[in-house]
């Protein structure tokens, strides 16, 4: 059931700390909410929904130390899209689907060539075709491999780590894909039929909206001992895929919100928004979500993985380079069972991070080999036609080593396309030698810069309030669009 609790009244900021802002804890606020943001990236405490959603996600059963919202934090279903919170499992803790999104697995990989600039631009227009033509895209099905049921099946339990097996990758870019792939706690039988019809004809495929492809150099690099770890430097050409689950995981979201809006009497739960739909986590109704979820999560590794392979073949039929290495595959929507220190002692948390990227810190054992000394790489694209930036994980991050996973949109679709047709948008990113590839020009016009935050002041925020510290700079010169 949903309840509107004390919530309802002005939300009031209180600067914390650099790049730190607290909502104190009233009402039905369980504990208080944490911005990170610089003073030019603060929403609007008035206008900007997605400070009402830090507030409202404060309330939900279990959840500790704070609602966190990174500094690319805009409105979304439920959470804000950069969002974080994270509940205590024996203490009851929920898990939301609103906490996760609609995307599920919705991440980002980053793949390094051995080229440089101007070993490709005599060639770019050749690349950019090829790209064009191997890299499925947009609302409807069509992938880069057709399943039958029993493959997608295994795509489902098995993700990224099954389609390498099928020959579409190698075993390095298991051992540099978050949890080598694969999503051991998936349960293909909580994912419902509509869903799996859904996904049977778009493994491989990247997706529209915001999802993207982008050749890009690196500009700049800011600490050149790390940057050397993840094997990065300047004026390298490389490749950023940025996409999800497809309509697998929308209907998945769709499917399990439905199921905890009509359990969550039966656990005695209120909430202030129908968006925050949750459940315990060892409910069953919690249970089915997150094997279904990582079910999706599993989906959203391989669909990267396969586009890998795509991306690959293109480079090769272009350039006669495939030599394309995965520097790190990272999801920035999902739900996970980690344990984590709080208030002085170690617990089960189910930590949601919606619109943001793990940033796990130098040490960590889930890390591979190399990155241990150095902490996680975090990919953190810009908006089309900006930069996009490098960071890596850093100790003490208070936000359950969480990080801000983009740019952030500021302006809606509708008000982007008004302000510029796709065709000028075209015109203007070729001009300051931007390439593009894009099936639909008003898809492309809703995705314009202007209608994103600025990605270099994000990730300044990022790394002032201690979340990740930067690495490198990168610049597109062509994208490939739905």
């Amino acid at each position: 059931m949903t309840a509107r609790a004390a919530t309802d009244r002005p939300i009031e900021l209180v600067e914390a700390g650099p790049f730190r802002y607290r909502i104190e804890a009233r009402g039905a606020m369980r504990v208080p909410g944490i911005v990170y943001a610089s003073a030019a990236l603060l929403p609007d405490v008035a206008e900007d929904a997605s400070l009402r959603q830090v507030a409202d996600v404060a309330t939900l059963p279990g959840i500790v130390r704070a609602s966190f919202a990174m500094p690319d934090v805009h409105w979304g279903y439920g959470f804000p899209i950069g969002g974080v919170a994270a509940t205590d499992v024996a203490a009851g803790g929920v898990v939301s689907p609103g906490g996760v999104g609609f995307d599920i697995s919705c991440g980002v990989r980053l793949l390094t060539s051995t080229l440089a600039r101007a070993d490709v631009e005599a060639r770019r227009a050749d690349l950019m075709d090829a790209l064009d033509r191997g890299i499925p895209r947009g609302m409807g099905p069509g992938g880069v491999w057709s399943v039958g049921p029993d493959e997608l099946r295994s795509v489902l339990t098995r993700g990224a780590a099954y389609a390498v097996e099928r020959g579409f990758g190698t075993e390095e870019d298991l051992e540099h894909t978050e949890g080598r792939g694969t999503v051991a706690a998936a349960d293909a039988d909580e994912v419902g039929p509509r869903a799996l019809a859904r996904g049977a004809a778009q493994v491989g495929s990247l997706g529209s909206g915001n999802h993207f492809l982008e050749v890009q150099v690196v500009e700049a690099v800011l600490d050149p001992a790390t940057a050397s770890v993840f094997g990065l430097h300047e004026g390298q050409v490389c490749v950023m895929i940025h996409c999800g689950s497809r309509g697998l995981g929308h209907q998945i979201c769709q499917d399990h919100v439905t199921r905890m809006l009509g359990a969550m009497a039966r656990h005695g739960i209120t909430v202030p928004d129908r968006q925050l739909a949750c459940a315990p986590v060892e409910s069953a109704e919690g249970r089915a979500y997150l094997g279904a979820m990582a079910a999706a999560a599993n989906y959203g590794r391989a669909n990267r993985q396969l586009l890998t392979h795509a991306t690959r073949e293109a480079f090769a039929a272009a350039t006669g380079h495939r030599d394309l290495r995965l520097c790190y595959d990272v999801s920035h929507n999902l739900a996970a069972l980690e344990r984590h220190e709080v208030d002085g002692r170690e617990r089960l948390l189910c930590v949601h991070r919606k619109g943001a990227t793990r940033a796990l810190p130098p040490g960590h054992p889930e890390l591979p080999g190399p990155y241990r000394a150095t902490g996680q790489p975090v990919i953190v694209p810009g908006s089309m036609g900006t930069a996009s930036y490098v960071l890596a994980g850093v100790a003490g991050n208070e936000a359950f080593s969480s990080a801000c996973h983009g740019a952030g949109r500021v302006m809606s679709r509708h008000a982007a396309r008004r302000r510029i047709g796709g065709r000028e948008l075209a015109r203007e990113l070729e001009s300051s030698g931007v390439a593009v590839r894009s099936h639909s020009w008003r898809g492309l016009a809703e995705e314009a810069p202007f209608a994103y935050k600025d990605v270099d002041e994000v990730v300044r925020a990022c790394e002032g309030a201690g979340l990740a510290r930067v690495v490198a700079r990168l610049v597109p010169i062509g994208v490939v669009k739905a």
